[in-house]
């Protein structure tokens, strides 16, 4: 079992960049698959980038190619998302989510393909 907590939401301007983070609990973070998910407010919670568990591995969806960049570091238990040229629309709550079943190299993209999930952080960009 893994424990996630997110942390870097904040307040931003159009254009502007933030680095948002997933802390994980446990020895065997490498395993774990880790997703990034965003829910707007009247929106379904959505599909942002995954990594796989070696970090060879990333998928982005189109909304955010280009712009996202998410890294591992399995050392520190730590993922980021490195989030530039933001958009008004990319306001949201950001949640990380981790998962073990897919190998060290797959990385998915549907959310009831995660098990643990974070609290979530918000992030807010102002046009």
């Amino acid at each position: 079992q893994v424990q996630l907590v997110e942390s870097g939401g904040g307040l931003v301007q159009a254009g502007g960049s933030l680095r948002v983070s997933c802390a994980a609990s446990g020895r065997t973070f490498s395993r774990y698959m880790i997703g990034w998910f965003r829910q707007a407010p009247g929106k379904e919670r959505e599909f942002v980038a995954a990594i796989s568990g070696s970090g060879g591995t990333t998928k982005y969806a189109d909304s955010v190619k280009g712009r996202f960049t998410i890294s591992r570091n399995n050392g520190e238990n730590t993922v980021s998302l490195q989030m530039n040229s933001l958009k008004p629309e990319d306001t949201a709550v950001y949640y990380c989510a981790a998962d073990k079943s897919w190998g060290t190299r797959m990385v998915v993209t549907t959310l009831t393909d995660y098990d643990y999930w974070g609290q979530g952080t918000q992030v807010t960009v102002s046009s």
